[in-house]
């Protein structure tokens, strides 16, 4: 199936490692042309560089912290010099916390809350004058923010917000032709073998209705999707990509 992304100019935030950077490559790969931000300077952000380089002309990588307003505005400003316009922004860039609700610190609260809401709220404002009319946004959020988790109160608020703020931009921005949507996912083996207990992947596979767990590549099927001229009439939807947990 053609995705319908080819020559669409994108930004993709959080985008060198797990979902994000699956979903810079995948976007090079269909023709599109794009610019994926990230906060640290590392072997991740140099082998994307790498990688899109490889893949053809019209790609960059910027360092930003999009959870500071001038550090936006200057992704933005790279966003209109090597690209014009864009025609699609996803919002991946979020952060877990795992802490009991009594041991929950103001500090760890505002951590997770500055990147997987404020961040997209920043990037989203200063971006939105550059989406072209007919243009897409993508959020990135958790399927936990309709079932919430243990542990996890100030994730699960996050995620949740996402949804609201999803649903209330679409309204506001649908004269333009510009659609807004969310994806949540289930917990995704972001690092195939890595990072997950065997205990952690049986539990959570014994709640899936498919029998595995997500892979970035799942995500980023739904990404394209939202992202394309395929979903031309789908605004203010959340797409479950969990695997029917």
């Amino acid at each position: 199936m053609d995705m319908a992304v080819s020559g669409k100019r994108v930004l993709v935030t959080g985008g060198t490692k797990g979902i994000g950077r699956a979903t810079v490559l995948a976007f090079a790969r269909e023709g599109a042309r794009v610019v994926a931000c990230h906060s640290t300077a590392d072997e991740a952000a140099e082998s994307l560089a790498r990688e899109l380089k490889a893949a053809g002309d019209g790609h960059r990588v910027v360092r930003a912290d999009v959870t500071r307003r001038e550090d936006v505005d200057r992704l933005v400003d790279t966003c209109r010099e090597e690209l014009g316009q864009l025609d699609v922004l996803v919002n991946n860039v979020g952060v877990d916390g795992n802490v009991p609700f009594p041991k929950l610190t103001d500090d760890e609260w505002h951590r997770v809350l500055e990147h997987n809401v404020t961040a997209t709220y920043l990037v989203t404002s200063a971006a939105l004058p550059a989406v072209a009319d007919g243009g897409s946004i993508v959020n990135i959020g958790s399927s936990v923010a309709l079932r919430g988790r243990s542990n996890g109160v100030h994730y699960t608020a996050s995620k949740a917000a996402l949804l609201g703020f999803t649903r209330a931009l679409c309204k506001e921005v649908g004269a333009r032709g510009i659609r807004v949507n969310v994806i949540s996912p289930g917990l995704t083996e972001t690092e195939p073998g890595a990072g997950l207990p065997p205990q952690a992947v049986e539990r959570i596979v014994s709640m899936t209705a498919l029998g595995r767990i997500c892979q970035p590549e799942d995500v980023v099927a739904a990404v394209l999707f939202l992202a394309g001229d395929n979903s031309r009439y789908i605004t203010g939807a959340t797409l479950h990509v969990d695997g029917g947990v």
